[in-house]
C-alpha cells in the first residue's frame, strides 16, 4: 500500500497542487491537509480517496495559489503566515542552522489557508473546483501506478520466500529419513523395557505405542504445509487476492511449522525450522503491503 502520487494543474484562476502519500496500514485511514475556503469539498475528496485506495494511511495535501485576476480579490492570511514562519524560525533554532529568512516566508505561503479568497462568484469557485477534482483524480491515478509497481515488486518478494521456505521443506523431508531409525530404535527400547515389566499391561501399552507415534510423526504436518505453500501461491496470483487472505494462509503455514519443530525432536530439523520461520516473518509482514 506504498504509495506517492503528486499532479499540478494551471487555469486562468489558480494554481494547483494535490499530493498523496499512502503507507502500510490495515485500515484505511485519511489525513487532509486542503485550504480553508475549501473545506467544504473534504468529504467529497475523502470519497474520492475512499473509492481509489481502498486502505492504508493517506496523507493527503491540496494546496491552490490563485494566479491573475483573482489575485485582486484575494489577500494574504497575515496573523496565520506570521505563526508558520515563526514556527519554522523555531524549528531551524532548533535545528541548530541560520535559514535564509526570504526562503522560509515563500515556505510560509505555500501552507494550507495562507491566503484569504474573498472571491464570491460561484461560478467562478465552480470552474476552480473542476480543475481541483482533475488533479485529484490525476494524483490518485498516479498514486496507484506507483502501487502496482510497489506490488510487483511485492509479488517477486513473495516468489522468493515461499521458494526458500519450500526448499527448507524439502530439506526436512531428507532429514526426516534420517530421524526414523534413531525414533524406531528409542520405541523399540522403550518396548523392551515394557514387556519386561512385571505389571505390564497391554492397555497401557497399546497407549504408549499410539502416544510415541503419534508424537514423533511429522508426515501430515509435511503435506498440510506443502498444501499452504501451493495455495498461498495461486491465491497471491487470483483475482479475488487480498493482503487479509494472504495473512491468514501465512498463519496456517506458521501453524505447521512450529508443529513439525515440536514432534521431530532433531537438532537438524529444529535449524530449518527456525529458518522456515524467518521466512515467515517477512512473508507477514509483506502482507501488509497488500490491499
Amino acid at each position: 500500500m506504498t504509495g506517492y502520487g503528486v499532479s499540478t494543474i494551471e487555469s486562468e484562476s489558480i494554481n494547483v497542487t494535490v499530493e498523496i502519500k499512502t503507507l502500510n496500514s490495515k485500515f484505511l485511514d485519511i489525513y487532509c491537509r486542503i485550504p480553508r475556503n475549501y473545506s467544504e469539498r473534504e468529504i467529497e475528496i475523502r470519497n474520492l480517496l475512499t473509492q481509489s485506495l481502498e486502505r492504508g494511511k493517506v496523507e493527503f495535501t491540496l494546496t491552490v495559489q490563485p494566479i491573475g485576476k483573482a489575485v485582486a480579490s484575494t489577500t494574504v492570511n497575515r496573523t496565520l503566515v506570521k505563526a508558520y514562519f515563526n514556527d519554522l524560525v523555531q524549528t531551524a533554532d532548533e535545528l541548530s542552522f541560520s535559514p535564509d529568512e526570504t526562503e522560509l516566508l515563500r515556505v510560509a505561503l505555500q501552507l494550507p489557508n495562507a491566503y484569504n479568497n474573498e472571491t464570491v462568484d460561484e461560478s467562478s469557485r465552480e470552474n476552480d473546483w473542476t480543475q481541483i477534482k482533475v488533479a485529484v483524480l490525476e494524483a490518485i491515478r498516479k498514486c496507484n501506478v506507483f502501487r502496482e509497481q510497489e506490488g510487483k515488486m511485492t509479488s517477486d518478494k513473495f516468489h522468493d520466500y515461499i521458494g526458500t521456505v519450500k526448499t527448507l521443506l524439502d530439506r526436512v523431508t531428507e532429514q526426516d529419513k534420517l530421524r526414523i531409525p534413531a525414533v524406531r530404535e528409542r520405541l523399540e527400547k522403550q518396548v523392551r523395557d515394557l514387556l519386561s515389566d512385571d505389571n505390564f499391561d497391554p492397555n497401557r501399552f497399546e497407549q504408549e505405542l499410539i502416544y510415541y507415534i503419534e508424537k514423533f510423526d511429522i508426515s501430515e504436518e509435511k503435506i498440510r504445509l506443502a498444501n499452504h505453500l501451493t495455495y498461498f501461491m495461486e491465491t497471491l496470483t487470483s483475482p479475488e487476492s487480498n493482503g487479509k487472505k494472504l495473512n491468514f494462509i501465512a498463519q496456517e503455514i506458521g501453524r505447521e511449522i512450529n508443529t513439525i519443530g515440536s514432534k521431530a525432536n532433531d537438532a537438524t530439523i529444529q535449524h530449518l525450522v527456525v529458518q522456515m520461520k524467518d521466512e515467515l516473518e517477512k512473508i507477514k509482514e509483506q502482507t501488509m503491503n497488500i490491499i
